[in-house]
């Protein structure tokens, strides 16, 4: 059903989306995604705020302070919408398979990376850190016979909290408690109210587990599950009101630059706060005071906000086939996958490398986009993979 509406000419033209037709730019945006959980586990490589394998931080306040404002953005959003857009196609596909195949599909596909992650990949890359990094002796072999993290889903806690929603909606689906809620249209005032009540969330759910708390051995962090739970939610309310079909060019523009207005303003104003209450900068992460509180409201509403942007506008201005953006799209799981042997690898090499990590960031992150891209390329031509990632 297409519908028409009155635009004047500088206003693009939607494509017309057909339910039962590929929605281009959904997969597009995902690959936008993926580029940027390298791009930030690049960041976080050499200074930016977060955890990750290997790190050679810098020290200049110069170069940490783009970097965490990098990093804090992409935070944000990235991963709220990942699950939003994993969840947009959970509902329809449930409906089509069944509920036992599509049971078991999903275990497949979700399943056994974490199972070769936890059990092949991390062991791999825990090695070459502990021998190329720490510079210790011994082979692989005789680092195993000490090794004990034997679960460790390492970046695939994503799929990991992805298949736990899956299978509790499932569940409730089965019990018909997923009630028939639906969104068809999104309205601005009740997204930013929708984003200031996640914010409210976030700050009571910091108070006791604060950013960078992790649930070991899942890799989740509660601190950060306010959002990912909600777009989860959303994605599948969004699906049953065809909100792709209904989503406005000017509003995505709408909430860019209300993004934009957000962080030229309050980012700095983050500081500002600091300074006023002359409060530490751990309190950011959680705990009772007005920089959680502060920070908790921001990056939920400016998450939201740029969820929104990046859909909307994404909807008019990329929604068209394209073979090599296809071609990404089909290789983004392996990409995100098998990323971290890439990034740390090349950060490895250049470790000893006597120049700024500012200069080895601007060499390893677009090195480990397209070797990753490059190398799960190869992976997914794999007989047996291809039919798992």
């Amino acid at each position: 059903m297409v519908i028409l509406q009155s635009m004047n000419p500088e206003t693009p033209v939607a494509p017309a989306i057909i339910p039962s037709q590929k929605i281009y730019y959904l997969d597009h945006v995902k690959v936008l995604l993926t580029v940027l959980v390298i791009l930030h586990h690049s960041f976080i490589t050499y200074g930016g705020p977060g955890g990750w394998y290997y790190r050679q931080p810098t020290t200049s306040q110069a170069a940490l302070i783009p970097m965490t404002m990098f990093v804090s953005t992409n935070q944000s959003f990235f991963m709220g919408l990942f699950f939003l857009l994993s969840a947009y196609f959970i509902e329809p596909s449930l409906k089509r398979k069944g509920t036992r195949v599509f049971l078991i599909d999903r275990l497949k596909r979700l399943g056994i990376p974490l199972v070769f992650y936890s059990l092949i990949f991390s062991p791999i890359l825990n090695f070459m850190i502990y021998k190329f990094g720490d510079k210790q002796p011994g082979s692989f072999l005789q680092y195993l016979s000490g090794f004990n993290d034997w679960i460790d889903f390492g970046v695939l806690w994503f799929v990991a909290a992805l298949l736990l929603f899956t299978l509790i909606f499932v569940g409730l689906y089965s019990l018909r408690l997923t009630g028939n809620r639906a969104i068809a249209q999104l309205k601005t005032g009740k997204v930013l109210l929708f984003a200031a009540l996640l914010g409210l969330i976030t700050f009571l759910v910091r108070l006791e587990f604060h950013v960078g708390w992790t649930l070991h051995p899942l890799g989740f962090q509660f601190g950060h599950f306010t959002q990912y739970i909600a777009m989860f939610t959303v994605g599948i309310m969004a699906r049953r009101g065809n909100l792709a079909d209904h989503l406005d060019f000017k509003m995505g523009k709408r909430f860019a630059w209300i993004a934009v207005g957000m962080f030229v303003v309050l980012f700095p104003m983050l500081g500002v706060v600091q300074k006023i209450t002359n409060e530490p900068g751990d309190n950011f992460s959680g705990g009772w005071n007005w920089l959680n509180l502060f920070y908790s409201f921001y990056e939920q509403m400016i998450g939201v906000c740029i969820m929104v942007a990046l859909i909307g506008i994404s909807k008019y201005k990329w929604n068209r086939q394209s073979k090599f953006l296809s071609t990404l799209s089909r290789n983004t799981f392996a990409v995100y996958i098998f990323h971290p042997i890439v990034l740390i690898g090349l950060a490895l090499l250049l470790s000893t490398w006597m120049v700024s990590p500012v200069i080895k960031l601007a060499i390893v992150a677009p090195c480990a986009v397209v070797g990753a891209f490059l190398l799960a390329a190869v992976i997914v031509k794999i007989p047996g993979v291809n039919k798992i990632i």
